[in-house]
């Protein structure tokens, strides 16, 4: 997001609290209730955008987390795909000998 971006942002959440208020009034508040309501309302919808937000920040399903995911998984893709099939079978066996390597110390880990 651009610094622009958020200054047209908090423009937009300004005149939509006075539109809320000018709304209100017009449809019978008090000017004073009216202003009460308009800002419960606008601080509402603040609480509501910060819980979303901790929501994708604390399961780091962001923007940019997912863009960075992306990202990684075609260069690896775009690898594999260049790769020769002996390269592949090399990767493989490396792979395998990986997994039997973490087995085998899970293993004498659970027997002390």
């Amino acid at each position: 997001m651009r610094r622009i971006d958020v200054i047209y942002i908090g423009i937009g959440v300004f005149a939509a609290g006075g539109v809320i208020y000018l709304l209100l009034e017009k449809f019978g508040l008090d000017p004073t209730n009216a202003g009460i309501w308009s800002q419960v309302l606008l601080v509402g919808g603040l609480l509501a955008w910060v819980a979303t937000y901790l929501t994708r920040a604390l399961t780091q399903n962001m923007t940019y987390n997912q863009q960075l995911k992306d990202y990684e998984d075609a260069v690896l893709q775009k690898r594999l795909e260049e790769m020769t099939p002996e390269e592949l079978e090399k990767l493989q066996a490396e792979v395998e000998a990986e997994k039997q390597k973490h087995q085998s110390n899970a293993g004498e880990q659970s027997h002390p």
